[in-house]
């Protein structure tokens, strides 16, 4: 909302959050999930679940729906509005039979040549030690493999966190948008703070310097969109769907794939020069 300007009658726009009050803001329980977005954008969803080999996980949600009567693929980190809920999901952590599932499920996709849309908020994948003995690495490392030869359009929302390789599994679309709070980055600001200052009180200064909000990855050319946040995010949403299903799916499948291999080049190219 404007503020009105003590004793001038005029009017000004509220101050520019913090890198730090963003990530504190995508951290809210009370955020639109994945179940919500489901519920809004797309008609007769059914989940699917396990990853064929050792069980389902809970915190990556997937399934089929249609979106004004296209069928596509929708997958998704899954959080909790509350402690239980949080458990259940493991705060949105992924394991590997998780990033499995959403490998077998793009494949699927692709052998019926469905879209893929993927909602993106977690704080990263699972690092316990059963997660590491059933081969989380490969797993997020197979699902960046399959986005880059997956013959079918895809499309990446960040509406929360967007926590290190936990996300870039979800996230490395032919199109990528981020709602307006959204971060992402290759880990969170405190345990930037902590490697770098031994000192995870200074995250916040830890979060100016990563870059990770919505409108400096946009500046840095590493996402396509932000989409406002508010009453009007599911209109939104659906316009940035609606627009970009269209223009991909016009594409023929070899212009896709050349396309999405100049844009991750690029942004391995930028990266590169920084680093």
């Amino acid at each position: 909302m404007e503020q009105q300007t003590k004793g001038k009658g005029r009017r000004t726009a509220p101050p520019e959050k913090s890198a730090y009050e963003r990530v504190l803001a995508a951290r809210q329980a009370d955020r639109p999930g994945i179940r919500d977005f489901i519920r809004h954008l797309f008609e007769g969803f059914m989940e699917l679940h396990g990853d064929r080999l050792y069980r389902d996980d809970p915190s990556i949600l997937g399934g089929i729906g249609f979106f004004h009567r296209i069928p596509v693929t929708v997958i998704g980190t899954a959080k909790g509005r509350n402690t239980e809920e949080n458990i259940r999901c493991n705060f949105g952590m992924g394991s590997p039979e998780g990033y499995r599932k959403v490998i077998r499920l793009m494949e699927q996709a692709e052998k019926f040549s469905r879209p893929v849309i993927t909602f993106i908020d977690t704080p990263g994948a699972y690092p316990g030690l059963e997660a590491e003995m059933n081969g989380i690495s490969g797993a997020i490392a197979e699902c960046l493999a399959c986005f880059a030869r997956i013959r079918v359009p895809t499309i990446a929302f960040f509406t929360g966190e967007g926590g290190s390789g936990g996300a870039l599994a979800l996230g490395a679309a032919d199109k990528v948008y981020m709602l307006e709070n959204a971060v992402y980055s290759i880990l969170s600001p405190e345990g930037f703070a902590s490697i770098l200052w031994k000192d995870a009180r200074l995250a916040p200064k830890a979060a100016e310097l990563m870059r990770l909000t919505a409108a400096e990855l946009k500046e840095d050319g590493l996402v396509d969109g932000i989409i406002p946040e508010g009453e009007g995010l599911y209109a939104n949403l659906e316009r940035v769907l609606e627009t970009e299903l269209s223009r991909l799916a016009g594409m023929k499948t070899e212009a896709l794939l050349k396309q999405r291999q100049r844009k991750y080049r690029r942004i391995d190219g930028l990266w590169q020069q920084r680093g």
